[in-house]
């Protein structure tokens, strides 16, 4: 079995108490109550009890800690070195839609540097975590990511953007790209599993646009203790300020990003 630091503990029992509560709200969602908070983005009450749970659990394991939470916005703690950068119930839209796949993702950042992170999907009992110089793991196993070397062999998840979100014409000029240079592109709606799934090789590289802190957190330091890359489109480490993402294996990340840019460049044109 692979040792969890105390950290890592109080981490992933904060997320197996969250989930219960999106277990049994999943089994029901045809009654869960929903309120708009957008276009195209929607809050369930499954996704505020959690929030709330998350908050509670980790607040008392770590009273000092701040927080940046997606229902909640950003708190300051006592202590001016951590944070806790969290998103309940990323997939909400699948979840309100019975679709079983969601998550909920925590990410630990210290002094501006994610340095754990927890990733749990509740339905199939799957937790993926990290931390720095530690390796990263699912459940007990440990992570690598695929061993794939040529775009054409290679299966690559991607976010879409919907309704008044992001550049459309942009965003399919990519989407255009990488479907002809892979073997296929998979759309699953939960950008903190897409990362998880490269860094269990289960997809060979994502790539996103204008995603927020809480999206991306945990999932890019479990990519990187796996093996892989994290960056933004220009190589730099941009992600959880700028929103866009590509992770990928070692070999991969460099043809992928100037696929990407080359698609980028000819729609600005």
């Amino acid at each position: 079995m692979a040792p969890r630091s105390a950290t890592i503990n109080v981490m992933a029992n904060a997320a197996l108490k969250a989930a219960r509560g999106l277990i049994r709200d999943f089994g029901e969602v045809e009654q869960l109550q929903v309120s708009i908070k957008g276009p195209g983005d929607f809050v369930s009450t499954a996704d505020l009890k959690a929030e709330k749970v998350l908050r509670a659990e980790l607040g008392k394991a770590r009273p000092g800690y701040g927080f940046l939470m997606e229902e909640s916005g950003g708190e300051a703690g006592s202590d001016p070195h951590h944070r806790w950068i969290v998103d309940p119930l990323d997939g909400t839209t699948n979840f309100l839609h019975g679709i079983p796949h969601f998550a909920i993702s925590i990410g630990l950042e210290r002094d501006g540097e994610i340095v754990a992170g927890v990733i749990y999907e509740p339905l199939r009992d799957e937790m993926f975590w990290a931390e720095k110089g530690a390796g990263a793991f699912h459940n007990d196993r440990r992570l690598r990511v695929s061993a794939r070397r040529h775009l054409a062999e290679a299966l690559i998840g991607t976010g879409i953007p919907f309704m008044t979100r992001g550049d459309h014409s942009s965003y399919l000029a990519t989407l255009a790209a990488v479907m002809a240079a892979t073997s296929g592109v998979r759309r699953l709606g939960v950008a903190s599993l897409d990362l998880a799934y490269v860094a269990a090789g289960r997809l060979d590289g994502f790539w996103e646009f204008n995603l927020s802190p809480w999206d991306l957190a945990a999932g890019i330091l479990i990519v990187r203790e796996s093996g892989g890359y994290v960056t933004d489109m220009a190589g730099g480490q941009g992600m959880l300020t700028g929103g866009d993402v590509l992770a990928a294996n070692a070999e991969l990340h460099q043809p992928l990003m100037e696929l990407l840019n080359k698609s980028l460049k000819a729609t600005a044109n």
